[in-house]
């Protein structure tokens, strides 16, 4: 139960912080389509920069926990700077040139695999690009013995679950996740934010800066986006970046809309789709009772089915919630000051 908990949470909260990235711009009022784009562009960056940290010889392993933690979470802040200033690009076409949002997402979805690819070959002359040294188990995960305990003691249930064998980039995502659904929901700048997407024209009318405002929205949607591409590389891609992340940033917008863009029903509909996500990822290891019998491998069901199951509930929940699902009333439509 430790493991399906733990890597439940490693697959969802990637899952939230991306799912609440699209929150940010789409309360706004720009449709984000662009969070796989943000996502793999996040990973790359962040990898990159580990991959450099790591040649230029800041970072050792043998420097202790505290260090390598800084790093990981220095590695968390540039993917999340460099997700931010791409994401200018889809700001610049949605808000200033007024383009079709929807387009414009898609383009950067279609440009940012193409452009990663493009500079790992430059730098790493192959497909993907790795650490310079060691995997992200080995530089990143907190294990028992930082803390003193050997092989074969046992930290207790709560212990096992989380804190063994975890990242800590899982609670600074929660935290981050839990301070800006805060200040989207109880703050004047939360406020402002999401007038824009309900009533542009109503809110330019109180004195607020719409084209600011979504500028704004879009920002901290790519850098959220950015950050959550690069955590979901170190947790589940042993920090490698090779122009993919799986769907995860589809994933997120279906996580949002079957939350109905709200954080909390976000978090539960992460959770959901993570569990599905980590039984498709290690079924054949699952121990749900820990009674040594692995009975979702005894099934004998096509490996295959578990791959697709998460894409399944997917396309399942969208089709039964969507119609009920309430977007912000301006979402996608370009402001015009000269409109009331």
């Amino acid at each position: 139960m430790s493991f399906l908990i733990r890597q439940t949470l490693i697959y969802a909260v990637p899952l939230m912080i991306v799912a609440l990235a699209g929150v940010f711009a789409e309360r706004s009022g720009i449709i984000n389509l662009a969070l796989e784009g943000l996502m793999i562009f996040g990973a790359f960056i962040g990898v990159l920069f580990v991959r450099i940290m790591q040649q230029a010889g800041v970072f050792e392993t043998s420097m202790g926990v505290l260090p390598l933690q800084g790093f990981m979470l220095l590695s968390m802040l540039v993917s999340a700077v460099l997700g931010a200033v791409f994401s200018l690009l889809l700001a610049f076409a949605a808000i200033n040139l007024r383009a079709d949002q929807t387009i414009g997402g898609t383009a950067l979805n279609l440009m940012a695999p193409a452009l990663v690819l493009f500079f790992i070959r430059i730098i790493a002359n192959q497909n993907t690009l790795q650490m310079a040294s060691g995997d992200a188990a080995s530089w990143f995960m907190i294990k028992k013995s930082m803390f003193g305990y050997g092989r074969g003691q046992e930290m207790g249930f709560l212990g096992s679950t989380f804190v063994d064998k975890v990242y800590l980039s899982t609670y600074i995502c929660i935290l981050i996740y839990i301070v800006l659904s805060i200040i989207l929901y109880k703050t004047k700048f939360g406020l402002r934010l999401r007038s824009c997407g309900e009533n542009p024209q109503a809110s330019a009318s109180l004195g607020i800066n719409v084209y600011k405002m979504r500028y704004c929205g879009v920002i901290i949607s790519g850098a959220l986006a950015g950050m959550g591409g690069f955590v979901y590389a170190m947790t589940t891609a042993n920090c490698t970046s090779n122009g993919d992340v799986a769907g995860f940033g589809f994933l997120a917008l279906a996580v949002m809309i079957f939350g109905n863009w709200k954080p909390l029903n976000i978090s539960g509909a992460a959770l959901l789709f993570g569990l599905f996500k980590c039984i498709a990822a290690s079924y054949s290891s699952l121990d749900i009772n820990g009674d040594g019998v692995y009975l979702l491998a005894q099934l004998n069901i096509n490996p295959n089915f578990y791959r697709l199951l998460p894409y399944l509930i997917t396309l399942l929940v969208l089709a039964f919630t969507s119609k009920s699902s309430r977007a912000p009333k301006a979402e996608g439509i370009p402001y015009d000051q000269s409109t009331r």
